[in-house]
């Protein structure tokens, strides 16, 4: 795919709902009243910007979930408390709960029940749920273990469920109905731990196959497979990465690189005794694109160190793989450094070794999180920074251009009591990126924006790009008349108009660059195999490459020097073109002026014809 071408400490007094996103990183937004022990919060930003987040904490229903929704804004809309799943009986240990955002503005929970069923709840954004306050049980009662979801592209949602041997998928439409369940098993082997990841016309799941080794550890594979929503498969199960032994709570991660296909990536020490992360990436039909057995490491392997806790986000415009991620020696784990990386589609790193963010030596930090901006400008780490002693945080985040570089920090929380971070940020969306922890000193739930350029509060959105959109219907084909023969390909401008078009040939190499007031290209050429891509390229982007009306984003076009029947004649004429291949406006020969043409027709029986023309 193309590129660009350019390119004080907070008290927990709780009054009236007044809170909004402040620019005061010694007293941040307060969420919602929880207790010091909760844990497991998740972040989702609905389409209007809001943005919902879930908690678990001890409850009379067991470790169970608590949601509340803040506006664009930042003011909590749920009450002091939020709102509290109270039924069913949940189990009084963590099972894995999940949390996504739908496309209605709505918002769904899974967890599992005491008497291990997978229960969700859908909430609007008004604090009702429409599925009654119990919701709705999945997977005809089976799949009692980690939960996953994901939403669709109308209303409705994925639904993963495992029971640690057996996975179970279901899609579910936004009225409530349930699709057919599709079931991932082998009986020789535990599937489990999978991810979910958009497909075209469906889903990807990314899921490891596991056998015990000994007492504590297991040899794993992952492997991916596509369905749609009625729970048939629509890519076959393929391997991604080889079998290792590892620990049985280090599971693996998959996140969509935003051209259908996903990167893959876990951290163990299963190669060398030395814990690093490994990442892999299949396209947009499940196929591998890097070919190590075992994955890329992102950092050289190093006896004395451990590379590991990474999280990932997709650089939007080059659909790179960035990962933040946390060094530590391998003897006391007691020396601390963040770095980031970056790694293609097909497993190159452009920087090395990585980027050093922070050499924090024996204080301890964590909580790490990269989100990239929504346009592609750059992108942010998050990530908490002990300054006296193991518990007492700040909480830091820094921005970068897209090589790299610092371009601003920002403190986002100053006070330094003791935390329970995140599992997730909500990404960049309208140009704020929404982070949540909880004071695990006096149990409030606290959260802070921050902007594209590194202010809180009040953030101005970033003006979006200019469009950068590829040409339509790339069409070609074998040109022939009785004096020449070449390639014909034509397309449909984009709009706006672009500064002009870069027709790439045979091993893309070649460049030709056609002016914005054409749609077709001509030219002759000696026998042989010829491929074609198609771009349009603006004052600050170059598109991606067109496309067929296929869906392919090449032509291949054969040069015979081999008539058809150069005795059939045009009965009626569908265009004409000059020797440039730009098409006229008229297909009558007596508007033409003196020169050389190509037209093109049909015979008399329809069949489509091409021949040349030459005006006196």
């Amino acid at each position: 795919m193309r590129k660009l071408v350019l390119l004080a400490t907070a008290l927990f007094t709780i009054t009236a709902l007044q809170a909004q996103w402040v620019n005061n990183p010694s007293a941040n937004t307060f969420i919602a009243n929880c207790e010091s022990s909760a844990g497991e919060i998740r972040v989702a930003t609905s389409p209007d910007g809001g943005t919902f987040v879930q908690w678990t904490s001890m409850s009379d229903n067991g470790w169970s979930p608590k949601l509340q929704y803040l506006d664009a804004a930042g003011v909590p809309q749920w009450g002091n408390d939020g709102v509290h799943i109270t039924t069913p009986n949940l189990a009084t240990w963590s099972p894995g709960y999940a949390l996504a955002a739908l496309s209605d503005g709505s918002v769904v929970s899974l967890f599992r029940s005491v008497e291990a069923k997978h229960w969700v709840v859908k909430i609007n954004a008004d604090g009702s749920t429409p599925w009654g306050t119990d919701g709705m049980m999945l997977f005809d009662g089976e799949g009692g273990g980690r939960s996953e979801l994901l939403a669709g592209d109308d209303g409705g949602f994925w639904a993963l469920g495992t029971d640690m041997d057996i996975s179970y998928l279901q899609y579910v439409d936004a009225d409530g109905t349930l699709r057919p369940m599709a079931t991932i098993a082998d009986f020789t082997k535990k599937c489990t731990n999978g991810k979910l990841v958009p497909a075209n016309n469906g889903v990807f799941v990314v899921y490891a196959k596991q056998t015990l080794q000994g007492y504590t550890n297991y040899n794993k594979e992952i492997y991916v497979a596509g369905y749609n929503k009625d729970g048939e498969r629509i890519y076959p199960e393929t391997l991604l990465l080889g079998q290792q032994t590892v620990g049985m709570s280090y599971i693996h991660y998959a996140i969509s690189d935003g051209m259908g296909g996903s990167y893959v990536f876990q951290y163990h020490n299963g190669i060398g005794d030395v814990y690093n992360v490994y990442v892999t990436h299949f396209n947009e039909n499940g196929a591998p694109t890097i070919f190590e057995p075992n994955g890329v490491a992102v950092h050289q392997p190093d006896q004395n160190s451990y590379f590991i806790t990474a999280y990932p986000t997709v650089d939007p415009i080059s659909h790179d793989l960035l990962l933040v991620y946390r060094q530590t020696d391998s003897y006391s784990q007691s020396q601390y450094k963040i770095w980031i990386n970056r790694i293609t589609a097909t497993g190159e790193k452009p920087w090395g070794d990585g980027i050093l963010v922070l050499d924090n030596g024996t204080t301890q930090c964590g909580g790490l999180r990269i989100d990239a901006f929504e346009y592609g400008e750059g992108f942010s780490v998050i990530y908490h920074k002990a300054v006296s002693g193991a518990y007492q945080e700040t909480i830091e985040a820094t921005g970068f251009d897209m090589d790299g570089n610092v371009v601003w920090n920002t403190q986002m929380c100053r006070s330094t009591y003791p935390k329970t971070g995140d599992e997730n940020t909500s990404g960049f969306h309208n140009g704020q990126n929404i982070v949540a922890w909880v004071n695990a000193q006096d149990g409030g739930l606290y959260g802070q924006n921050i902007g594209w350029d590194g202010t809180m509060g009040e953030v101005t959105p970033p003006t979006p790009p200019a469009p950068c959109d590829p040409p339509t219907n790339f069409d070609g084909e074998y040109i022939y008349t009785d004096e020449m023969f070449g390639a014909m390909v034509s397309w449909e401008a984009p709009n706006p108009t672009p500064l002009h078009y870069n027709l790439y040939r045979s091993d893309l190499k070649e460049v030709i660059e056609i002016g914005p007031e054409f749609n077709s290209y001509f030219e002759e050429l000696a026998p042989g195999d010829y491929l074609y891509k198609l771009t349009a390229v603006y004052e600050d982007c170059e598109s991606e490459y067109a496309l067929t009306q296929t869906g392919d984003d090449y032509l291949f076009i054969t040069v015979t020097s081999v008539p058809e029947n150069t005795s059939e004649k045009i009965a009626t004429v569908t265009g004409i073109y000059t020797m440039s291949g730009q098409r006229l406006k008229t297909i009558n020969n007596k508007d033409l002026s003196e020169g050389l043409y190509i037209v093109q027709g049909l015979t008399a029986y329809g069949k489509p014809l091409t021949r040349k023309l030459i005006v006196k």
